[in-house]
């Protein structure tokens, strides 16, 4: 059954298809299901061995400035493996790439452009636009500790046109990607694996500040993120995100390539340390805006800003919070912004004591802050209690009653302990949470018992009332989930589902533009 729509002016299409791309222990079979209904197969008809021979474009920008010395380089990698051997704890499930790289999350190979041949059934000829989505997927395997949101930005696309298919998988050439690549080993630290035990922390962090004293890397003017969480469509570009960074630029070529065109600053030319924004910002499709914010360890701990339809960034709004809170998504509505204060917290102190500085309080009471959509300070700022709520991902939220009356339907981590080490036993469900904005009150119903998370709504109606979704259902199988059609008005949820692939975000597609999707093999 095709998923409900909106009578948006969009055009939607129900067709299902599998793409299987050139296989090898390292290019896992890709599989694509937007519902199911007239069935497509199509394959590539190029082979890996093929594709190896073909060396990935070149990226427009120049970031990278060559090692002077090659035995600088090997001191440090030395100095990496002696940590890695003899300094570092033992590795848990959580961070040992064993174990996080094995199965369905194994890394694969980028594939140039390659035409797809239909076998079966057909591709509606109206159809012309491209299907991409992020994920995770390390350039190098690591010797030491990895956690799985640590991997490279990996962009996988199907460009669809004139009746005809081409498949592309690219790495998103960041900065981190580049130097990489240039001495051959991974060197940048992540805050969820490099500080396992107290003697590879501290060793750990002095590497890394020699690194940047000697010029083998620079995090402060070029940026340390990995792309590799989501998707956004704003400002005429389309960007590949994560939330340790800006956005880097991607642009889809006519014979259906992906190439990276730079980390883009938005033309800031004032001085403003603008370094970092949410992976998943919102777009107002009325007005062209865009809005994010960037969390802190130090105060202000939160920074909401906007973007205007051309992209000009608008000034920073502080947001002085409790405390750091490694805050994920947040909301918007016509008038307001909500975000979330979880119990996802961060210490940097907890470097010294041999642990990531990310970490859950479990004494912490969640919070829901709202402000105005376009305040000028935090002075507007109202927090509500939100006990036992630590929000993952928002759906979409709206306003009621003239604007007094927030209405938010978002996923919930019921077992946030496990939400770092064992991200599966979280247990996200769905709620509906209604806010009064004058009372400062809040009424919370669950949707549905099952777990539940990955939504995307039809981007027309972001911060409008929305009557339907896709999410993501658990399977019965393991590394398996079910995409679900729902209405997400009156619980308990009404749903249509169809089998899907591991852990992606599932979309309404449309034609006649690069599809926004938010598609992952991971648990972001």
């Amino acid at each position: 059954m095709s998923p409900p729509h909106h009578s948006s002016g969009l055009n939607y299409v129900s067709s299902s298809f599998r793409l299987i791309s050139a296989k090898s222990p390292l290019h896992q079979t890709n599989y694509f299901t937007p519902n199911s209904s007239n069935k497509l197969i199509i394959h590539t008809s190029q082979t890996l061995d093929q594709t190896l021979n073909n060396k990935p474009r070149s990226i427009a920008h120049k970031i990278i400035k060559k090692n002077q010395s090659s035995s600088l380089t090997i001191i440090f990698k030395t100095l990496d493996d002696l940590i890695c051997n003899f300094l570092d704890s033992p590795l848990q499930h959580s961070i040992d790439p064993k174990h996080v790289l094995s199965g369905i999350f194994a890394p694969v190979d980028e594939l140039p452009p390659t035409a797809c041949s239909v076998v079966e059934g057909s591709l509606p000829r109206c159809l012309d636009g491209a299907y991409i989505r992020n994920g995770p997927n390390p350039h190098f395997i690591p010797r030491g500790p990895y956690h799985l949101l640590d991997g490279d930005g990996m962009l996988h696309m199907i460009r669809i046109s004139g009746g005809k298919a081409t498949f592309c998988s690219r790495y998103v050439k960041t900065y981190k990607y580049m130097v990489e690549q240039d001495v051959g080993y991974p060197i940048f630290p992540s805050v969820f694996s490099s500080f396992n035990g107290f003697g590879a922390s501290i060793a750990r962090s002095f590497l890394t500040l020699a690194k940047i004293l000697t010029g083998q890397f620079d995090p402060i003017r070029h940026g340390f993120g990995v792309a590799n969480t989501s998707l956004a469509l704003f400002a005429g570009h389309l960007f590949a995100l994560c939330e340790s960074d800006i956005p880097y630029a991607i642009k889809v070529t006519p014979d259906g390539d992906i190439v990276t065109v730079g980390r883009h600053d938005f033309e800031i030319s004032n001085g403003e340390w603008f370094f970092r924004m949410t992976a998943h910002p919102k777009i107002d499709r009325r007005t062209g805006e865009a809005f994010a914010f960037r969390f802190h360890p130090l105060p202000p701990f939160l920074t909401f800003f906007r973007f205007d339809a051309e992209g000009k960034k608008h000034k920073d709004v502080p947001i002085y919070s409790a405390g750091p809170t490694l805050t994920h998504d947040f909301a918007v509505t016509k008038s307001y912004a909500i975000f979330p204060d979880v119990q996802i917290v961060m210490n940097l102190l907890w470097i010294l004591m041999g642990r990531s500085p990310v970490g859950i309080d479990s004494g912490k009471v969640p919070r829901l802050g709202v402000i105005p959509r376009y305040a000028e300070d935090d002075g507007e700022m109202r927090w509500i209690d939100a006990p036992g709520f630590n929000m993952l991902h928002c759906f979409n939220a709206w306003e009621e009653d003239g604007g007094d009356t927030i209405v938010m339907v978002a996923s919930n981590a019921v077992r946030v302990d496990q939400m770092l080490e064992r991200i599966e036993l979280a247990e996200l469900t769905i709620e509906k949470l209604t806010i009064n904005v004058k009372s400062k009150s809040l009424r919370r119903q669950p949707m549905c018992p099952r777990v539940l998370d990955f939504a995307v709504i039809n981007p027309a109606y972001a911060a409008r009332k929305t009557r339907y979704s896709m999410i993501l259902m658990k399977h019965s199988c393991p590394n398996l989930v079910r995409c679900v059609a729902v209405c997400v008005l009156q619980p308990p949820l009404a749903t249509n589902s169809a089998p899907t692939a591991v852990h992606q975000f599932p979309f309404f597609p449309y034609v006649s533009t690069i599809l926004n999707v938010m598609m992952r093999r991971s648990c972001v």
